[in-house]
């Protein structure tokens, strides 16, 4: 695909999908075709940005490649990993470079974490981007230029030399230190390190980046090491899943590695995507920042991380919303900080240009000052999933099922913002309701295994009272479930009506709110999460993209009414779209293919995970693992 417009200095943008992903499960870098690191937040994954061209080309890079050649010959990541192989062809050779964040064993031997809160591992990040370089064949020239621009673009870097030699200097600018260590000789041009060599076939090079305590690696041979352990780190982690041996099991595995590495291991939680304002319409104002994490989609991604068999990363995610719910009491958020931070105050960054004109460009997220109220439906049934794996609850857990439960009760009737954060009037929203429902049908089942049988009553009753409200007001003279109770608009949210057990999927009415979403609210058979023409979401009906994750949603709402053959065509449909090393981003627009949002996303991946786990389950008649 060819690039997007020419964004001013530099080179043009890169279309979204042709990034590549890295990640020590700390923080994040995004790597464009070019070789270019054009996004690299420190230390943590919403920290600010050391190198931010992705959003302004004046706002900092780190290339590595060989010299006039921006193209690669291909790109894969080395099978089951985070490491990313890009190799070049030049008129005079080829060139292969290694890319990745560095994985070590466990670092705090002598002294505990000052970030880590969940039970300490085997492995641990390193802090280090690391770069290796081998010429294969012919000669190359190569050449690497390191440009950081901390904060945002805002402070430019100041270079020194660090040791005695060429191979190692130090940027440092708003309170943040780069080491680049390399066996090139490095100058420097004003903010800008640089180095230019000369490889002929055999010829190796390396270059680090590194921002704590922890050494890089100081030659080639220890880099060779430490990225081997890396690679084996990565395929060990996948190793400890169960994919079916499917001809999907790729999207599986990429898709997991993809969640791990959006994980952040310290606190567990899971960020929605690692970058801020890449635009859902191109040139619009629909850019937010999504390097927060959901506390809606904690269900989602309990049910995936469980269904793969990785219950650790489930547990570490369920530790996190437990933590933050029994901090918040009644008055859960519905997103944090990775951190468990809950002041995520949104500022828009005026200097910046966005990502192919895109602006405004946003940091932080307004959105967590909304009344949603399905988050306490779904802190209810992430504690019910993970309940039904030890058949076990325990005081803490009860304490926060009674809050979240009496909470929901107390609001459920009141209009909100909905799940999908609209700016507008506040609705009765249906997929809010529903939720609501979720709290307290799952409370009371909760309320059983407790030996609460009073509380169980008490909170049936309420869902039964809630069941047949949504049914009286959001349901249209069709028999199709709308987005809220003043209108006969669509909306994709219906279709987690018959996964969360509201009815059951043979329901006449499931039925035919499936098969509407699926004639009128998709284009080219990819679905739209409402039609921004009929939605009060305060952005005058701009047009947006397919909301990838509602696709998916589709294919597991056919599943359940038993079309597997559409449920079948459409997953496949879906995965073709995939982006070369199997990415997604939020939006697919359907005209063009280009992925629209921000990127990598995990609701995507979640949502992936799961309906290509049903739609293979079906075709195989095995029984479906319930999903709340």
């Amino acid at each position: 695909m060819r690039p997007v417009t020419d964004g001013g200095a530099g080179e043009p943008f890169a279309p979204i999908a042709e990034y590549g992903f890295l990640s020590d499960a700390e923080t994040t870098a995004l790597l464009a075709p070019s070789g270019n690191v054009e996004w690299m937040c420190l230390p943590k994954f919403d920290s600010p940005s050391v190198f931010g061209s992705l959003l302004d080309r004046d706002a900092g890079y780190f290339r590595v490649g060989p010299a006039g050649v921006d193209v690669p010959a291909a790109r894969r990541y080395i099978p089951g990993t985070l490491v990313l192989e890009t190799t070049w062809w030049t008129p005079g050779g080829w060139l292969v470079v290694l890319d990745t964040l560095l994985m070590g064993p466990w670092h705090h031997e002598t002294e505990r974490s000052h970030t880590h809160r969940r039970a300490p591992t085997d492995y641990d990040a390193d802090h280090v981007l690391l770069r290796m370089i081998r010429c294969v064949n012919g000669q190359v020239q190569l050449r690497l230029d390191c440009l950081p621009v901390f904060d945002y673009g805002r402070a430019a870097a100041s270079w020194e030399y660090a040791g005695p030699g060429y191979h190692e200097a130090v940027a440092s600018g708003a309170g943040v230190e780069l080491r680049l260590t390399t066996d090139m000789n490095v100058g420097f041009e004003s903010s800008l390190a640089t180095a230019r060599t000369l490889l002929k076939q055999g010829d190796t090079r390396f270059v680090t980046l590194s921002w704590s305590e922890h050494l890089p690696p100081k030659t080639y041979d220890e880099a060779q090491s430490r990225l081997t352990w890396t690679v084996h780190h990565w395929q060990h982690w996948l190793d400890r899943g169960r994919f079916p041996d499917h001809p999907w099991r790729g999207h599986l595995q990429r898709s997991a590695l993809t969640l791990k590495g959006l994980t952040y291991a310290p606190t567990g939680a899971v960020v929605a995507a690692p970058t801020t304002s890449l635009p859902e319409e191109p040139g619009a104002d629909r850019n937010w920042d999504y390097r927060f994490t959901w506390i809606r989609d904690a269900t989602m991604a309990l049910w995936a991380f469980y269904t793969l068999c990785f219950d650790w990363e489930a547990n570490d995610f369920f530790y996190f919303v437990a933590d933050v719910a029994e901090a918040a009491g009644g008055h859960v958020q519905i997103m944090y900080g990775v951190d468990g931070r809950a002041n995520l105050e949104e500022t828009v960054l005026d200097h910046l240009t966005g990502y192919d004109g895109a602006r405004p460009v946003r940091i932080g997220n307004a959105a967590y000052l909304q009344q949603q109220h399905d988050v306490w439906g779904g802190i209810v049934a992430s504690i019910f999933l993970y309940v039904r794996k030890r058949d076990r609850l325990d005081d803490r857990l009860w304490s926060i099922i009674v809050k979240q439960v009496e909470v929901a009760l107390a609001n459920w009737r009141g209009p909100d913002h909905g799940m999908w954060e609209v700016r507008g009037e506040r609705r009765h929203f249906t997929s809010s309701k529903l939720f609501c429902w979720v709290a307290a049908h799952r409370g009371a089942q909760l309320a059983l295994i407790r030996g609460d049988t009073d509380r169980a009553m008490e909170w049936q009753e309420a869902a039964d009272e809630i069941h047949a409200d949504i049914l009286a007001n959001a349901v249209d003279a069709r028999g199709v479930f709308v987005q809220h109770y003043d209108t006969t608009a669509l909306d994709a949210s219906a279709l987690l009506i018959p996964q969360v057990g509201f009815l059951p999927p043979d329901d006449p009415r499931v039925r035919a709110t499936v098969f509407a979403i699926a004639d009128e609210l998709t284009e080219d058979d990819l679905v739209y999460r409402y039609w921004p023409q009929e939605t009060d979401d305060g952005f005058g009906g701009c047009r947006e993209g397919t909301f990838t994750m509602c696709s998916f949603w589709l294919v597991s709402a056919f599943v359940l009414i038993g079309e597997l053959d559409r449920a079948i065509t459409l997953c496949e449909k879906i995965l073709s779209y995939a982006s070369p090393l199997l990415l997604y981003a939020e939006e697919i627009d359907v005209h063009s293919g280009r992925h629209l949002g921000n990127f990598p996303q995990a609701f995507t991946h979640l949502a992936l995970i799961n309906a290509v786990m049903m739609v293979i389950r079906a075709e195989r008649r095995e029984p479906r693992a319930p999903f709340v």
